[in-house]
């Protein structure tokens, strides 16, 4: 019986501990959305971690796609409240660390309601992309410097 009881004690343990501090999502549908447009989602899926300010306030609840951009909700906890003039971003943890959304907080005295839409957004550091326009630009560069053939003139004089 003793066995039995600590069995369900640590069982229980390790539910709290995932649900408090590891922030899965039991099926409950606390807080509130809002959304946000960026022309490119990539790396990021639903769950990744929403931060403002440096702390973590929910998580993204889905990606979908509206015309040629990416509509991600964000699922908030109540009572984080988001300015209107907010600016929403995609990051990378480290250097090629999963996808996370920060938002920055703005200056306004008016807040989002749920539901509502964030207007400034800041997609992903696209870091392949950067790296081929590099090497592209250091190329034409090293084309640009290769000096002509020496031609010399031959004197008719002689």
């Amino acid at each position: 019986m003793r066995v039995l009881g600590f069995l369900l004690v640590g069982v229980l343990s390790l539910v709290y501990l995932f649900t408090q501090l590891g922030e899965i999502d039991l099926g409950q549908r606390g807080g509130y959305i809002i959304r946000a447009n960026f022309s490119n989602a990539g790396g990021l899926k639903p769950g990744s971690p929403v931060e403002l300010a440096g702390v973590p306030v929910g998580h993204v609840a889905a990606i979908r796609l509206d015309g040629a951009r990416a509509e991600v909700s964000l699922r908030l906890r109540d009572g984080v409240p988001v300015q209107q003039d907010a600016i929403v971003s995609i990051l990378t943890k480290g250097l090629l660390g999963e996808r996370y959304v920060t938002i920055s907080p703005g200056g306004s005295d008016e807040f989002i309601k749920p539901g509502g839409k964030l207007r400034e957004t800041e997609s992903p550091l696209d870091l392949p992309s950067l790296l081929s326009a590099y090497v592209n630009m250091r190329q034409r560069q090293n084309a640009q410097k290769t000096p002509a053939p020496n031609v010399q003139a031959s004197d008719p004089a002689k």
